[in-house]
């Protein structure tokens, strides 16, 4: 296990990171003996400075779920992250692109809590029950870790590469709309980039949801009543620049948009 202050030490340089918006350089080039709990030490750490800045904790994101993804980063699961006030946007609201690093845009499933979900053994069924609605959603992921050359552990400790997310569509039960059949139409600046449907998701975004929930559990922690949680990524990650716009349809659940300026 890494020391307390070593953790301490590259969380910091995490948060700088992101307030400053400058890239450093890949943690397992520098600590090599660094484990996948090191990282998620660090991240909390890096989130714990944002709590105290005076953000809160609003939901938790699914990272590395398609296989492409995971064969990049040569990982066999997928990770988490938190999600704070300071990383959610309207819908339709201008997102600055040079308020992040490098900034990849990913299309995806986000699901509302009614009840608070703690594993282990929680399953489909339990999420489907726990679940207020479900809405179509872009995450911009950004990585504090120069030029996204990340391992697992990276982008771990970087909170699982969050950037900002954008909620919109219509709210629908997940009981009342096949997830995993529900096809998803990613396009952008007119042109559609990325056609997929939920089973790209581990089989479900509801599968997803429920892997989180008892990943944390373990951990000790929980997903919360009212917590926004991300399922995961049904498309490609795709680079954005100011002056890019971005549509995202999910069948049966209307779709939602992200603009750059």
């Amino acid at each position: 296990m890494m020391d307390n202050s070593l953790i301490h030490q590259l969380g910091d340089e995490l948060y700088q990171a992101l307030l400053s918006r400058t890239p450093v350089n890949p943690l397992t080039d520098r600590e090599p003996g660094i484990t996948v709990e090191d990282a998620y030490q660090i991240q909390l750490r890096m989130i714990q400075r944002r709590l105290d800045a005076g953000e809160t904790i609003v939901g938790k994101k699914i990272g590395v779920t398609s296989k492409v993804v995971m064969d990049m980063l040569k990982v066999n699961q997928p990770d988490f992250g938190q999600m704070t006030s300071g990383m959610v946007f309207n819908e339709g609201e201008a997102i600055r692109a040079d308020s992040m690093i490098a900034p990849k845009a990913e299309a995806e499933v986000a699901f509302v809590l009614k009840s608070d979900l703690m594993g282990p053994g929680v399953t489909a069924a339990d999420v489907l029950r726990a679940t207020d609605f479900v809405v179509p959603c872009f995450e911009i992921v950004d990585s504090r870790i120069r030029d996204w050359k990340i391992k697992i552990q990276d982008t771990v400790a970087d909170n699982a590469s969050c950037g900002v997310l954008t909620l919109g569509g219509q709210r629908k039960s997940p009981r009342d709309i096949d997830l995993a059949l529900a096809g998803m139409v990613l396009e952008k600046n007119g042109e559609i980039v990325s056609t997929s449907t939920g089973v790209a998701v581990q089989g479900s975004p509801v599968n997803a949801v429920a892997w989180l929930a008892n990943t944390l559990g373990r951990l000790g922690i929980g997903l919360k009543a009212g917590e926004i949680i991300l399922s995961g990524s049904q498309s490609p990650l795709v680079p954005v620049v100011a002056g890019d716009s971005l549509i995202c349809s999910v069948g049966g659940l209307g779709s939602t948009s992200v603009r750059f300026i």
